[in-house]
């Protein structure tokens, strides 16, 4: 078994939960004694989802089946479900999901516990959110995972249908296949929208370019569910035109997972330059080119 830890943040009002590669930063607002229980809720379901995701992890790791799920977890059938949609058409496992299905899961423990008028579980930049009625939260992009900055902010409102933001790249935590510095996706959840931004982040591309440096995802880390797929270790300076394009074939893709309402919007972001697919509620960012 591991050993969760948990723990107030020097601000007072956020609560930090850690336990291995899981690290989430969680707030919530509503009567003082309201975020206390959905506190004490989300540490308590965190406490196993490690252990309950290591116990199917050869099958978390392998490939998604369209047809049936062989998982027995609700973390990783939450997972498999948010990446199914996506495998018919693109490489795709249940990993590609991980981190917004645990945002997911111990959210819902927190408002299962207690009446909230917001929370929010930031995983990594992967967060689900909880809005009750009349509430809103104003959230930011950022254009690269390893060294945020924001280049546009938008604002949900409770009536909106997004209840997840997930942001992948090259830059990121995970492997990437792209050259994308940062993707940002809203979803209806935030397991969909961590599976959606993998794959647009995947898609902004140049395939043949010869100065991007590609290496085997196995030779970083043997584990990986990538086996021998080549991912992204650096992107030169690159041309107008080279932008363009690299976001186009991006923004393309996310517009054809938009159109069934798989997403709601993204942005990609690619030295300097951001392509918005979609609309994004109050809107307010630098230059944005809006795709199609």
């Amino acid at each position: 078994m591991t050993r969760a830890q948990a723990a107030m943040l020097p601000d007072g009002r956020r609560l930090h939960l850690q336990d291995g590669p899981i690290d989430l930063v969680i707030e919530a607002f509503g009567a003082a004694a309201a975020v206390r229980e959905s506190y004490r809720a989300a540490a308590a379901r965190f406490s196993t989802i490690l252990d309950e995701l290591c116990a199917e992890l050869p099958l978390l790791r392998a490939p998604v089946s369209v047809e049936r799920c062989p998982l027995e977890g609700t973390v990783a059938r939450r997972m498999h479900g948010a990446v199914a949609p996506f495998a018919a058409e693109r490489f795709i496992t249940p990993m590609a999901a991980v981190a917004g299905a645990v945002a997911e899961e111990v959210l819902g423990a927190m408002t299962a516990a207690a009446p909230l008028q917001r929370a929010y579980v930031n995983n990594g930049g992967d967060i689900a959110l909880h809005l009750a009625r009349g509430q809103r939260f104003s959230i930011g992009m950022v254009d690269r995972p390893d060294r945020p900055g924001l280049f546009g902010t938008a604002t949900l409102r409770a009536e909106d249908p997004v209840r997840g933001i997930a942001t992948s790249g090259w830059r990121g935590r995970s492997f990437s296949l792209g050259i994308a510095d940062a993707v940002t996706v809203l979803a209806d959840t935030a397991a969909m929208a961590d599976a959606a931004a993998t794959l647009i982040a995947n898609a902004v591309d140049l395939r043949d370019h010869p100065e991007i440096e590609r290496v085997p995802a196995n030779e970083l880390q043997p584990d990986t569910d990538l086996g021998a797929r080549l991912v992204t270790r650096s992107v030169p300076k690159l041309r107008a035109g080279e932008i363009d394009a690299a976001l186009g074939a991006g923004a393309a893709y996310a517009d054809r997972v938009r159109a069934p309402g798989l997403i709601r919007a993204a942005a990609l972001h690619l030295q300097g330059v951001t392509m918005l697919v979609g609309t994004l509620p109050e809107l307010e960012s630098e230059d944005m080119r809006a795709y199609g």
